[in-house]
């Protein structure tokens, strides 16, 4: 088989898929298994697949172009309407992470609160969704990171990878890489002794970026600031801690 013919067939086939999966509800790491089947079929049609120098293409390598196509697709299915080529790589990452993780045992603990210890004592140190959600194993999340031309090794300011895992940081954690500081504790439920859960509290933003008392009574002139982040996502993030600690006007 020709190796063109192939990789003009794959994105096609993939786009005839992916709706069709999305309409029966099959979303997420269950759409891109369910698309394996019929991106092989294409290849295994042949018994052999040539490039034009007359290179044989080897399945391992045609499949890096499917999971090229899959991530493609589902931007464009995530963002409907809109072009997705001009997304900065952590915001497509975290797109297709998120989107990824949408079914599963990860995503439904955060709706049933599975994650959360029903008596602190028994348990001193609590899962949290941080560390049971955005979890996805390292070679999963290196192919889907591949597929959108993104390197995990140069976005450690927005992926842990620990063995063979890599994990999506929460908005919380990026808070020392936004703004200079230590890492910030957003605001969340916790549960006491017997079950009860406690208000949230308000983040203290200025305590988490070191600010004194003094500088707190003073208004943020240009100097004070934080710089803005890097990209459209950081801004995001940043935003998203200034809010939840009360600063919506810095």
């Amino acid at each position: 088989g020709d190796w063109r013919d192939v990789l003009q067939e794959l994105p096609q086939r993939i786009h005839e898929w992916m709706p069709r999966l999305a309409s029966e509800g099959v979303v997420g790491a269950d759409a891109i298994f369910a698309c394996l089947g019929p991106a092989l079929e294409i290849f295994s049609r042949y018994d052999r697949v040539e490039k034009a120098s007359g290179e044989p293409v080897t399945l391992k390598e045609y499949l890096e172009y499917v999971w090229a196509a899959v991530s493609k697709e589902a931007l464009s299915m995530i963002f409907s309407n809109a072009d997705t080529t001009s997304f900065e790589e952590d915001a497509r990452l975290t797109a297709m992470w998120l989107w990824t993780l949408s079914t599963g045992v990860r995503s439904t603990e955060l709706e049933s609160g599975e994650y959360e210890e029903e008596d602190e004592e028994d348990n001193p140190a609590p899962r949290t969704p941080h560390t049971a959600l955005f979890t996805l194993e390292f070679d999963a999340a290196r192919k889907i990171a591949q597929g959108l031309g993104v390197h995990l090794e140069q976005l450690t300011r927005l992926v842990e990878v620990k063995g063979s895992t890599a994990r999506l940081l929460p908005v919380s954690e990026r808070t020392q890489y936004l703004f200079g500081k230590e890492e910030a504790q957003t605001p969340s439920q916790t549960k006491g002794k017997k079950g009860k859960k406690k208000e949230p509290e308000q983040l203290n933003l200025f305590a988490v970026l070191g600010i004194t008392e003094t500088e707190e009574d003073t208004d943020w002139g240009e100097k004070n600031l934080p710089q803005l982040g890097n990209t459209t996502l950081d801004c995001i993030h940043q935003s998203m801690i200034l809010f939840a600690a009360g600063r919506s006007e810095a």
